[in-house]
């Protein structure tokens, strides 16, 4: 079989930034990763998971010696800030209560959701889970990114399909998925879907197209702090 290799990683350094942005000495690296982990764990459980599932894609993280910054990526950012800012600064005090240090929260809308790939990947996972016919489902998420403006979509899923004896995996292709190119904007995500028959594995890559100049991600970017993008020779 050929060798995997995760389109975001393969990227980073080269066209996309670290999601954890911060130094330690070694004797606090490996508690400080710990805590990042956390972190990550509660705030999907908080803000994904329960009410008010507020769709949050990404979430990044910064550290001074004296601050924890938290950056969320997410589509429906007045579910997060809630009224007069009540919710986010709950959430603020929740997590200076979880790591015993001084919190700031950002939040940054994304505002194209029907091309980020962990938000239909979570649609999808959640469709399943109610018994959605999963090539419609599957054709209909495709679409729709596309006609969002992406330039091609692949959709996988995996498992016992339909309720099926055998598990196998179904693919749905539109457009182009340059995986090799560096330049190449793809987004990609994998969420598992807990089924009554089983867990069905959802993965979804999109092809934004190429980087060039100040798109929206490089401008999320420098709105989470992170450095300008390193570009390789043309």
């Amino acid at each position: 079989m050929g060798q995997k290799v995760h389109p975001f990683g393969f990227r980073v350094g080269v066209t996309e930034a670290h999601k954890s942005r911060w130094y330690a000495p070694k004797a606090l690296f490996a508690e400080l990763l710990v805590e990042d982990y956390r972190i990550r764990q509660y705030v999907d459980k908080r803000l994904n998971r329960t009410p008010p599932f507020a769709a949050v894609s990404d979430i990044h993280i910064e550290r001074t010696r004296e601050e924890l910054k938290i950056i969320l990526k997410t589509a429906r950012p007045g579910l997060v800030i809630g009224p007069k800012g009540a919710e986010i600064e709950k959430l603020t005090s929740d997590l200076q209560a979880l790591t015993g240090r001084k919190v700031q929260t950002q939040i940054i809308e994304i505002r194209n959701p029907d091309t980020n790939a962990h938000l239909i990947a979570e649609a999808i996972a959640e469709q399943m889970k109610k018994r959605s016919n999963f090539r419609r489902l599957l054709k209909q998420r495709s679409e729709a990114a596309m006609q969002a403006g992406a330039k091609g979509v692949r959709i996988s899923v995996a498992g016992r399909l339909g309720g099926a004896e055998m598990s196998r995996t179904f693919v749905q292709r539109l457009g182009s998925i340059p995986l090799s190119t560096l330049q190449a904007n793809v987004d990609y995500a994998s969420v598992p879907s807990h089924t009554t028959y089983g867990t069905i594995g959802v993965r979804v890559w999109i092809y934004k197209g190429m980087y060039t100049g100040q798109d929206e991600d490089e401008l999320e970017s420098k709105a989470a702090g992170g450095r300008a993008r390193a570009r390789g020779r043309h």
